[in-house]
């Protein structure tokens, strides 16, 4: 197989500023025709974009660092899924799967229940987005429980739906001037082993016995419909919970008829090197959110678990005009396809090894960069204010100062990254899974010079 259909040179090119003039001519279109609130990282138009590349409007080749925020992990036009959506958009593009049903829908579901852990019976609903896909969750959730209480975590991040903004921890920009939010959610610690206040090494033990006391003092166990997680936190900064944490608390939520809900939309699809991140500790999640890497691109998202769960909700509670659309579905199929038969898991395993390898280094020389952390191609640095204490951590102080400085500095040399966090100071690596290894140290190449100038 092939990696891609098509798509730019796999070479980073240069040949005018960033953005350059014909980007720029878009933008002040942009301006005109598009709401302000819809930001961009970097305004740059997309000509074309595959492997590790994207290509803009002006003849610019970047290297790609973000994959579309976790969701080209196959590349921008993978072979599989250019194939398969093509010859599904000739036969039809939709009917809707509540009215008349397609074979595309049930085989994504087959795959989902092969594909997750566990070896339960287990059944899947799709729907368009992570955010419906979370909100699904707790709904079913409620359904099979008869509770209402959700917990979710510090620096956790679940949608933009009114429900999905109540389930994320960061104010800025997600929450600022949008509620009220829907009640019933609790939200309660995580173990941040980089920023715990006694430090790493009681990290999952303390976090967890905080959370376990925190839910039973002041929700009720008993009241708990669902405790929702990143089994590695997206948004909030790619944090990996210490070891031990993930399974002390799917440990309490089975001890007390609680569904654990892994949001694996980020994280799953082979990006930390497993097919889900929760695989890492031998988690098995009642439930399971999965969507951004699913389909190559194409827009789709799924919510699969245990069957019993699953079919709490009554017939018709579940669905959505475009939930599971055919063309998407067709897509899931090919992105499934090119993860196993370029063996993508290893490919991210690779990724991970060449990468903190050289940031590693880089940590050595600059300390400026307090943390490197992750699994896989979902990899991030955190940057400090060395000598500056943090309020309430044993960890310097956050720098989203230099965070963001070192993002346009890397923009301006071709290589898309992005950042994140709840104090904005981790910059993110998302790259494709089948970026050429020439490219990935090309990009790091970049990054250190980024630093140096810094």
């Amino acid at each position: 197989m092939t990696a891609t259909a098509g798509g730019p040179p796999q070479e980073r090119r240069v040949v005018t500023a960033i953005p350059g003039p014909k980007s720029q001519e878009l933008q002040a279109r942009r301006g005109a025709a598009v709401a302000g609130g819809v930001g961009s990282v970097l305004p740059v138009f997309t000509k074309r974009a595959g492997g590790g590349v994207i290509e803009d409007v002006d003849g610019n080749c970047l290297i790609d660092f973000g994959s579309g925020i976790a969701v080209t992990s196959v590349g921008s036009s993978a072979e599989a899924v250019v194939r398969r959506a093509s010859a599904q958009l000739a036969d039809f593009t939709h009917t809707c799967f509540m009215v008349t049903p397609y074979e595309g829908y049930v085989e994504v579901c087959e795959e989902l229940a092969k594909l997750t852990p566990g070896d339960h019976a287990k059944k899947s609903a799709l729907f368009n987005s992570g955010a419906e896909a979370v909100e699904n969750a707790v709904k079913i959730a409620r359904a099979y429980t008869k509770r209402q209480a959700v917990v979710v975590f510090d620096h956790g991040y679940h949608g933009r739906t009114n429900l999905t903004m109540a389930l994320t921890a960061k104010n800025m920009p997600y929450k600022h001037s949008f509620g009220p939010f829907a009640p019933e959610v609790y939200r309660v610690p995580v173990a941040y082993p980089y920023r715990w206040l006694t430090g790493a090494e009681n990290c999952a033990e303390e976090a967890s016995a905080q959370v376990i006391d925190m839910i039973s003092k002041q929700v009720g166990a008993e009241n708990v419909a669902a405790i929702v997680i990143e089994p590695v936190l997206g948004e909030g900064g790619f944090i990996e919970p210490a070891k031990g944490f993930l399974p002390a608390i799917a440990r309490f939520a089975k001890d007390n008829g609680i569904v654990f809900v892994a949001d694996e939309i980020q994280s799953g699809f082979c990006r930390t090197g497993q097919w889900f991140a929760c695989e890492d500790e031998g988690v098995v999640p009642d439930l399971i959110t999965t969507a951004k890497g699913i389909a190559g691109g194409l827009p789709l998202a799924a919510v699969t678990g245990r069957a019993e769960i699953m079919d709490a909700a009554h017939a018709g509670g579940l669905g959505g005009t475009y939930g599971g659309n055919p063309v998407a579905c067709a897509a899931a199929l090919g992105a499934i396809e090119t993860m196993k038969e370029l063996d993508l898991n290893a490919r991210a395993q690779r990724i991970e090894e060449v990468m903190k390898g050289r940031l590693s280094a880089m940590q050595e020389k600059y300390d400026i960069i307090g943390d490197v952390r992750g699994r896989g191609a979902m990899i991030a640095i955190e940057l400090v204010k060395p000598g500056v204490a943090a309020a309430g951590g044993s960890a310097p102080a956050p720098n989203p100062e230099a965070t963001a400085a070192l993002a346009k500095a890397c923009h301006a040399e071709g290589l898309l990254v992005l950042t994140c966090g709840t104090y904005g100071n981790v910059l993110r690596f998302l790259p494709p899974l089948v970026i050429g290894e020439d490219l990935l140290n090309e990009g790091l190449d970049i990054l250190e010079g980024a630093l140096a100038a810094l």
